[in-house]
């Protein structure tokens, strides 16, 4: 790399811009990792005391576990789309836990197809 373009690089406002939007997501990301926290700490509580999960814990633990993926891969320059409020709020279509596709596993066959694991 030659010095003009370090120099052009240095100068560049799109870089200093992204700093910026990275830094705000930064911290954007411990307050969400917070809330999660509590999220797991309130739906643990929960289905202690009542047997079962909060489906609505649940479909926001699922949303705002997208995005903080969503933060991550901005952070880590692995997408240039910048998450919410830039973007819409991650939809939540979490699978219930006891769906029959989830208790067994898929396995490969011969033909690369997925089948049901049989036991």
């Amino acid at each position: 790399m030659d010095n003009e373009q370090l120099k052009s690089n240095l100068t560049s406002g799109k870089h200093w811009l992204r700093l910026v939007f990275m830094l705000l997501f930064a911290a954007v990301l411990q307050l969400a990792s917070l809330v999660m926290w509590v999220i797991v700490a309130v739906q643990f509580l929960f289905s202690l005391i009542t047997g079962e999960d909060n489906q609505h814990l649940r479909r926001f633990g699922h949303s705002l576990s997208t995005y903080i993926y969503d933060v991550l891969k901005f952070l880590c320059y692995s997408s240039e789309e910048k998450p919410f409020p830039f973007a819409d709020w991650p939809v939540s279509n979490p699978e219930p836990v006891d769906a029959p596709e989830a208790a067994a596993p898929a396995v490969l066959s011969d033909n690369n197809a997925p089948e049901k694991a049989t036991e």
